[in-house]
């Protein structure tokens, strides 16, 4: 019997990994994207606050999503489809499409503290999505 079910659990497992298929990590995908809009704030220079960024909105909007750069990473490419997508509360979905809307401006900054002042922005906005 503990054969078959290893067996059997071993095979769900490859299924899952082969299909893709997962449960989303709502919360995980929102803490990633307040971490990275927390480095964008600390960055440096203006392109470490561009890069975590865009970090950060590929968290929130996922690869199907308005703004996501598959040139950039996704820290969230394996906890979901983005948090917005995988947002099932209107209210939460729009407080974290302005966090997002927030992580666009900060990218668009061509000064190095305005940009990092949206970044602080849009981290404290996810901080409240929690």
């Amino acid at each position: 019997m503990r054969t078959t079910m290893l067996g059997a659990l071993t095979a769900g497992s490859l299924l899952l990994f082969a299909t893709g298929t997962y449960a989303a990590d709502l919360k995980g995908e929102i803490v990633n994207a307040e971490t990275h809009a927390g480095l964008a704030a600390k960055a440096a220079d203006l392109d470490g606050v561009h890069m975590h960024l865009h970090h950060t909105l590929n968290c929130l909007v996922g690869p199907g999503g308005t703004g996501f750069d598959a040139k950039q990473m996704n820290p969230c490419a394996n906890s979901g489809n983005g948090a917005i997508p995988d947002t099932a509360d209107a209210a939460k979905r729009k407080s974290l499409e302005a966090a997002a809307a927030k992580a666009t401006s900060g990218i668009a900054q061509a000064n190095l503290a305005s940009a990092q002042k949206d970044a602080t922005e849009a981290a404290a906005m996810l901080k409240a999505d929690e």
